[in-house]
């Protein structure tokens, strides 16, 4: 056996193994470098460390296959997983797989020292067999922005759990797709899932729908109606916009979850039920507890785990990748050929607030679907609704800075290189044509706008191939 904090690294990525390595051996700890799994692997035949490091996406046997013969030859030794190519089944596979911990790259190299250190403490601590899954379905959660990581991480360090879960954020931000995918990756997922909008049940309907009533009980009731607590025994029941519970209801909901049982409607034999809750809200219950319309004790009863789901525009680099997945799903349900943005069109939709988030872009994808003529999206095909903009709202395009920050967080994310050798070029075509449209034509007149000499304008055009003559200008 290698002697203590000893840390393996396989990755492909000859500069991630490079700082990786320079990271760890600056805390103390000793590394060791592998090109691929494979090689990692046959060394594990005469030696062991205290933790491995691993990529997914790897030459010859990938990371997740690497992990489960790590965890099936050596119970107990933590993996940290990896991956510049991240999404929620990778993130869930992970966790399941037996993995320490999942860091999407481009990690913080703190986040990853630390991480290791903990994963260290842990080998030293528990060597305890860590449970294997079967392979998991495809799943309709798509997000590659650092908050949605956050989100797929939750939901993979839940997979083994039957814990209540509350999930935070605002109208049409995907809520019910994050309870389905806790509920599928969960221990009950056999069992039935549930789902109930508070906000979308009369009051006085709403002791019925969640725990059914008996023959005669009210006017109308003809026959025993098993409510949506009994339907989802075994299994979990989703309370979507809980905030929006009667005050007497959440008093026999906090006796059910502490109980286990509840009486129906009209009833005098308890029933006995086994329900996971996952509620959801876009509301600040924390403010509705001291306001005194949310009892506190069934607040912190639900409260046990929270995940936020954060909005649309604050995940822009996701919104091409969830138009391209909405626009397939519509066609396929409609039998046309699904519908492609031009490039123009996708950077003014990228660019957006999207008050109504997921849910309205999804329509929005349905709308073009139907109603645009041909298969390209131009910007003038958009709903009208997208194109006047509501007064005193600023222009997407008004705070350039931002955007230009997203584009580079989007493209070290897909693990681009050499940026500024695209962006300054980029760049200066678009001041050199706006600043010569403006003086229409008027090289002398342009430089001055730019803050160059006439000669460098005339330089930086050929440069660029703008094309023009050398004396437009006077």
């Amino acid at each position: 056996m290698s002697q203590a904090n000893s840390v393996w690294i396989a990755d492909d990525d000859k500069s991630i193994r490079w700082v990786l390595e320079k990271a760890l051996t600056q805390a103390g700890i000793e590394t060791r470098c592998f090109e691929n799994g494979d090689e990692l692997l046959g060394n594990l035949e005469s030696d062991v460390p205290d933790a491995i490091i691993s990529d997914i996406r790897m030459p010859g046997i990938d990371g997740l296959k690497l992990l489960s013969r790590i965890t099936a030859a050596h119970p107990g030794l933590p993996v940290i997983i990896t991956t510049a190519h991240s999404d929620l089944d990778s993130a869930v596979a992970s966790y399941q797989g037996g993995a320490f911990e999942y860091l999407p790259k481009p990690f913080d190299i703190d986040e990853a020292v630390a991480t290791t250190q903990r994963a260290l403490q842990h080998a030293h601590k528990n060597r305890n067999l860590l449970p294997e899954q079967a392979p998991l379905e495809a799943t309709e959660i798509i997000g590659e922005a650092p908050a949605m990581q956050e989100v797929f991480r939750a939901i993979g360090r839940l997979s083994q759990s039957n814990i209540t879960v509350l999930i935070n954020g605002e109208s049409g931000t995907g809520k019910e797709l994050v309870a389905q995918a806790l509920h599928r990756h969960s221990p009950r997922a056999a069992k039935p899932f549930i789902a109930l909008n508070m906000a979308a049940i009369p009051k006085d309907l709403m002791e019925s729908e969640l725990f059914g009533h008996e023959k005669g009980a009210f006017t109308g009731a003809t026959a025993q109606r098993r409510g949506r607590f009994e339907q989802a025994n075994g299994g979990t029941l989703f309370l979507d916009e809980i905030g929006d519970m009667p005050a007497d209801t959440q008093t026999r909901l906090l006796r059910v979850l502490a109980d286990g049982e509840f009486y129906r409607v009209g009833g005098h034999t308890p029933v006995k039920v086994d329900v996971r809750i996952i509620a959801a809200t876009h509301q600040n219950l924390e403010k509705l507890v001291k306001n005194n319309t949310f009892r506190e004790d069934l607040f912190h009863r639900i409260n046990v785990i929270r995940i936020h789901l954060p909005r649309l525009s604050e995940r822009r680099e996701d919104i091409p990748k969830l138009m391209q997945h909405f626009f397939t799903r519509a066609g396929n349900e409609l039998n046309v050929d699904p519908k492609r943005l031009r490039p123009e069109t996708e950077e003014y939709l990228c660019q957006m607030e999207w008050q109504g988030n997921v849910r309205q872009l999804e329509n929005t994808c349905r709308w073009l679907t139907v109603m645009a003529a041909g298969r390209e999206i131009h910007i003038d095909d958009l709903p009208p609704e997208l194109l006047e903009r509501p007064q005193g709202e600023a222009a997407p395009a008004s705070n350039w800075q931002d955007n230009l920050k997203r584009w580079a967080d989007q493209e070290l994310m897909l693990g681009r290189d050499k940026l500024l050798d695209r962006a300054v070029p980029q760049f200066e075509r678009i001041m050199i044509e706006s600043a010569l449209k403006y003086t229409h034509g008027r090289r002398r007149d342009a430089a001055n706008l730019l803050g160059w000499g006439r000669n460098t304008l005339t330089r930086k055009i050929k440069e660029l191939g703008m094309g023009g003559s050398d004396d437009d200008d006077d």
